[in-house]
């Protein structure tokens, strides 16, 4: 019976490693959903940072917040019409990052 369940835990991480190649094959980024990878994510950094230096944690959470601010500023100067493309993903990036400290600070409540 040993067996068959450390088989099925060794398969269950071998679909795991290969989804995991998929996609950073596909997109060049990884899911970090593999136990070897899974602390690497910038989720669990950021959740690792808020339990050691919420100070820390805070300050990140200020400058990416003032990251938002300073994109959507760029997008409406007219100087910078060449960097539209970069500063739209600049700004989805930073907002992705912001979603990930407001998931953080609300399961702390």
């Amino acid at each position: 019976m040993r067996s068959v369940i450390e088989m099925a835990e060794t398969r269950i991480r071998n679909l795991q490693a290969f989804a995991e190649l998929r996609h950073y094959n596909d997109t060049g980024a990884f899911l970090y959903r593999h136990p070897l990878i899974a602390h690497r994510s910038e989720y669990a950094i950021l959740e690792k940072t808020f339990k050691d230096d919420p100070a820390e944690f805070l300050r990140l959470h200020k400058c990416c917040l003032d990251n938002i601010k300073r994109y959507e500023a760029y997008l409406k100067r007219d100087d910078r019409a060449g960097r539209r493309k970069q500063d739209k993903e600049s700004l989805r990036r930073h907002r992705d990052r912001s979603d990930l400290f407001k998931t953080i600070l609300s399961k702390q409540k």
